[in-house]
């Protein structure tokens, strides 16, 4: 979603600063197409950022000895999954 959301500001960015020529008393349109296409390209990178990072997942072992002198050998895994519980 960032991503498109970053294309659409850069999009309407330069279509601001670019295409229209008009001239308002209080508002610079060239100035605000810079701002968006500026803040168009920060949004699209943090998408490609955020949807390429690596996905990470930990493996603990630990080995030991209980009460009773038995060999006990534990796994614990855990992995960091950024899908959303439906």
């Amino acid at each position: 979603m960032s991503i498109g959301t970053g294309v659409v500001l850069f999009v309407i960015g330069a279509v601001l600063a670019f295409a229209i020529n008009v001239q308002l008393a209080a508002i610079d349109l060239h100035l605000i197409g810079y701002i968006l296409m500026g803040a168009g390209l920060v949004v699209f990178v943090i998408g490609l950022v955020l949807t390429l990072r690596k996905r990470s997942s930990t493996t603990t072992v630990s080995s030991g000895v209980d009460a009773s002198g038995q060999s006990v050998t534990q796994r614990r895994t855990s992995a960091s999954d950024d899908t959303p519980a439906l």
